[in-house]
């Protein structure tokens, strides 16, 4: 049973606006019989919201059962931001509830399960949609030549090779380059495997001309 709430507001200089989100929500606190405590934001915080912060730090602590507002707009500044906050206090074991909407995330009310599920939904979907646009993002690169994920190591791949000839383990070339051991033996296992491959056509062609002659 819930007996303990949070009452979150973004406020103004103007009174009459204030008055438009309190009165109502403090009513409904009084009606239900709970004990609140008011979270009250400047509306001049547009990037940083300390209020909020300590509003979300608190659920995480369940010093409140719900959180209580007068609209969603007042709370979440996106769509995004207010699915994903509501499903982070739903892990906290805190409901969100908007009094002139008709919006309740409890899960003791079906219809607060049915909007939590919903809302899951909603996030794995945008999810999906973002990989998929990462994916088709890099495949179009790719395809167009451009180099995608962490940009190459420069080191003295040339040299590398060298002192692998000389018999140096890939430990101590590496800390002679100042490189991973994986990036030296990878880049020498290239460069010699290219060489290979350059030996094995230039053969080819030799052999090609001797049979023509």
């Amino acid at each position: 049973m819930i007996e303990n709430v949070a009452i979150y507001a973004r406020v103004s200089t103007k009174q009459q606006e204030n008055d438009m989100q309190l009165t109502p929500l403090r009513e409904f606190v009084a009606r239900m019989g709970w004990k609140a405590t008011e979270y009250l934001e400047k509306e001049s915080s547009v990037k940083h919201r300390p209020v909020f912060e300590r509003l979300m730090a608190d659920a995480r602590q369940r010093q409140f059962e719900s959180i209580l507002v007068w609209k969603i707009d007042r709370f979440a500044r996106s769509m995004k931001q207010f699915i994903d906050t509501v499903l982070a206090l739903d892990s906290f074991g805190v409901s969100l509830r908007s009094i002139t909407q008709n919006i309740c995330s409890d899960q003791k009310d079906p219809m607060g399960r049915f909007t939590l599920g919903l809302f899951g939904l909603l996030a794995e979907l945008e999810r999906a949609i973002i990989v998929e646009r990462v994916k088709a993002g890099v495949a179009e690169a790719q395809r167009q030549g451009k180099h995608c994920g962490r940009p190459a190591k420069i080191f003295a791949r040339d040299r590398a090779l060298a002192l692998r000839k000389k018999g140096w383990s890939w430990r101590r070339i590496a800390k002679e380059l100042g490189v991973s051991f994986s990036t030296v033996r990878n880049t020498v296992s290239e460069q010699i495997s290219g060489v290979k491959k350059a030996s094995a056509s230039a053969r080819k062609t030799t052999d090609a001309n001797k049979q023509v002659v």
